[in-house]
């Protein structure tokens, strides 16, 4: 069984070391980030596949409309929240992307909210078990993404 060591009591004695630009890189290269865009798009297929298939198996098109909303309700924001984190002042430094991604996802949060206000005035006939399958579908895209993330890749040796 391993153990692992306590941590310090303070801040002053953990370990740090500023790494070299081959260290950095080797970083990146060893952990590649999943894109928010690849993420986006898996939500919106997973919305549309949710929508055709509701329509599908029920014979009705309100829970089609219903479960894509949904499903909408969860990739329209992602995208606004993906779009801000891209920024060039997201990236400027370490304060500013903390501060945009905290911005950026209440937003997000914001706008979900306010599209789920508002479905009952925009989807006909709405219903409610068909639109939160599709929003918890939509959702879990977010884990699908991290399960298959791009992996380390292989140098060519020549």
């Amino acid at each position: 069984m391993k153990t692992v060591a306590p941590l310090p009591e303070n801040d002053e004695e953990l370990p740090f070391r500023q790494l070299t630009a081959q260290e950095a890189r080797q970083l990146r290269e060893d952990n590649p980030q999943v894109s928010p865009w690849r993420v986006v798009a898996g939500q919106v297929v997973v919305g549309l596949v949710t929508a055709l298939a509701a329509w599908g198996l029920t014979g009705k098109q309100n829970m089609g409309w219903s479960a894509g909303y949904g499903a909408l309700a969860v990739a329209f924001p992602a995208a606004v929240f993906a779009r801000g984190l891209t920024s060039r002042f997201s990236s400027l430094n370490a304060a500013s992307a903390a501060a945009g991604f905290m911005l950026w996802e209440m937003v997000k949060l914001a706008l979900t909210l306010a599209m789920l206000a508002a479905a009952p005035g925009l989807v006909a006939e709405l219903s409610w078990p068909a639109l939160l399958v599709g929003l918890v579908l939509a959702m879990k895209v977010y884990w699908v993404a991290l399960a298959f993330r791009p992996r380390k890749r292989k140098l060519r040796t020549e």
